[in-house]
């Protein structure tokens, strides 16, 4: 089902989500489902569960609403659920974000160019997979959610001081989003 994204000010995106107890197997499938329908309707790359209110460590990413930009995304979806950073490199890269959560602002923000992840997928097996490129920053960006971060928290300091006045009325309601959006 079609949830509405939690914006910007909503004490559901600062908490720190606890893990999907993997014995709940219908409330992942329900979850996941809400989640991919969600982020198709939105026209976003990446969805995680505290955007739709629930504080659950688990998120969806498709690039292939990247691949005008990434043609290598084509074809890439994933489901991630109680992911664990096993590794992460050294070098890092900066892209420039947007998130259903924070709409109408755009910043770049400086992330780990790969990483290596525990997680689980969809039917609940154990994967252990690698990431690179903007496949990479897409999990990243979810993956903050589940932390209680978004990616504004991780902008420079001179470009926060700009965007703050876009954040505050975010934050009050004033904003208008084309996908179904709600402020708790």
């Amino acid at each position: 089902m079609i949830q509405p994204i939690y914006l910007y000010g909503s004490q559901v995106l600062k908490d720190v989500a606890k893990p999907v107890d993997l014995n709940d197997k219908e409330h992942i499938a329900q979850l996941v489902t809400d989640l991919k329908e969600t982020l198709a309707i939105s026209e976003g790359c990446g969805l995680a569960a505290p955007q739709i209110g629930v504080s659950e460590r688990v998120l969806v990413v498709d690039g292939d609403v990247m691949t005008d930009v990434y043609d290598y995304l084509k074809g890439f979806k994933r489901t991630i659920i109680n992911p664990v950073v096993l590794e992460e490199s050294n070098s890092r890269c900066e892209y420039n974000e947007g998130c259903l959560s924070v709409p109408g602002i755009y910043a770049d923000v400086v992330r780990p160019e790969s990483i290596k992840l525990e997680y689980y997928n969809e039917n609940l097996e154990k994967v252990v997979e690698t990431f690179d490129k903007f496949a990479c920053r897409m999990i990243q960006h979810e993956m903050s959610h589940l932390d209680g971060v978004l990616f504004v928290d991780l902008v420079a300091p001179i470009r926060r001081k700009i965007i703050t006045k876009k954040l505050l009325n975010i934050a009050k309601g004033k904003v208008s989003t084309r996908y179904k959006s709600k402020l708790k």
